[in-house]
């Protein structure tokens, strides 16, 4: 097939930023020292535990690359498994949210409580990005240096998917109205086994929204469809409403995933390695031949077709697939990846952790306050 090869190149051959350290000003526009834009590091992660019960002991500083001190936001998603196949589904049953046991029924499936295994979660994340682990005094050394020690901005649970945002101390008074919206699109397409909870903020003039999803499994012929389908109605149905007593937003902000400035979607997108021959895919994999199977991806299917995914970017795929799969695309003007990787070292779940870091401008809403007052006082 010639689609993906070209798709390759089109979609995934862009220029990769190596490195870059601090909040980096643009020298354009210059008003009194302050810039129209700010550039920021977020961190993109995306997890598919597999219902595990993370250990006390697990450290995250691998996966969340906390040794370089190198990013403003960390964005991470998990998610474990759940039964998808009505048949086998009783809702008076038990069922695994990350390492807990709930009882799945209408108020565990759809309702908001944060539950101990979130919670864990949290504390888990919150020790990795502050050095709490060590007890060495890096953590004194974030409150000195590039901007203080993360704090969780917010995190919201749905069945088996959470995502969890963090940011630096010094960028709080930067953030503002952050939102979340959860849809459920698994058991009678509504339930939240499957689907996808939305996190969106401003930060500066600049709008967010990061959506962390779980699509439809299945390997058999229209189960990419159905994936597609899950995705349609993600972008249809998420809005997003007042979270946590904020005061109102304002109207212009957006209501939907795609109308913010900036859009990073991630997590267990489901789609497959579409090859008859299992064995061969094997085969290619224990090779390291990447672009032989990314011609059978059926994620660079669609965004090469453009019918599902028009606009939307991922990084270059050098590594082993991670399981079914984990992966992370975005959409904005501006957002460059750093790295797109998956880390081994984690022997969590059949899944492996995944990381992919951007740097993104947004607008200096100080900066284009002080324009408008000029240009009325002119006036």
């Amino acid at each position: 097939m010639t689609c993906p090869r070209s798709a390759a190149s089109r979609v995934l051959g862009h220029q990769f930023v190596s490195e870059f350290s601090g909040v980096e000003l643009q020298k354009s526009s210059m008003l009194g020292g302050q810039s129209e834009t700010v550039k920021y590091r977020v961190f993109a992660g995306t997890w598919n535990v597999g219902g595990v019960a993370p250990p006390d002991d697990l450290d995250l500083e691998d996966w969340l690359d906390t040794k370089t001190d190198s990013y403003d936001i960390y964005v991470l998603g998990y998610s474990s498994t759940l039964p998808t196949d009505l048949s086998t589904l009783n809702l008076s049953a038990w069922s695994l949210r990350f390492q807990e046991v709930v009882p799945l029924n209408a108020r565990t499936v759809l309702g908001p409580k944060q539950r101990r295994a979130a919670m864990k979660w949290n504390l888990l994340i919150g020790d990795a990005l502050n050095n709490r682990r060590h007890g060495d005094g890096v953590a004194a050394m974030h409150d000195q240096g590039q901007g203080g020690v993360f704090r969780c901005l917010v995190s919201k649970q749905m069945v088996g998917i959470f995502v969890s945002v963090w940011t630096r101390s010094s960028l709080r008074r930067h953030v503002r109205h952050p939102a979340v919206s959860s849809v459920g699109t698994g058991v009678l397409g509504r339930l939240g086994n499957k689907g996808a909870v939305s996190v969106r903020f401003l930060l500066h003039g600049t709008s967010f929204c990061f959506v962390c999803c779980h699509l439809a499994s299945g390997g058999k012929d229209g189960d990419a469809l159905r994936r597609n389908a899950d995705a349609v109605d993600i972008l249809s149905r998420t809005s997003f409403l007042i979270y946590g007593g904020a005061p109102a937003a304002p109207d212009e902000l957006p209501k939907k995933i795609l109308g913010h400035d900036r859009v990073v979607l991630f997590r267990d997108l489901n789609y497959r390695i579409a090859m008859d021959d299992d064995e061969e895919a094997r085969q290619l994999v224990g090779a390291r031949k990447w672009s032989m199977l990314l011609e059978n991806d059926e994620l660079l299917l669609e965004l090469c077709s453009g019918r599902q995914f028009d606009r939307w970017h991922e990084g270059h795929v050098a590594f082993a697939p991670t399981y079914k799969c984990d992966r992370i695309l975005w959409r904005g003007k501006g957002m460059k990846q750093v790295r797109y990787e998956r880390c081994g070292g984690y022997r969590l779940s059949d899944h492996r952790p995944v990381r992919g870091p951007c740097s993104t401008p947004c607008a200096n809403w100080w900066k284009a306050w002080m324009l408008k007052l000029q240009a009325s006082s002119v006036l």
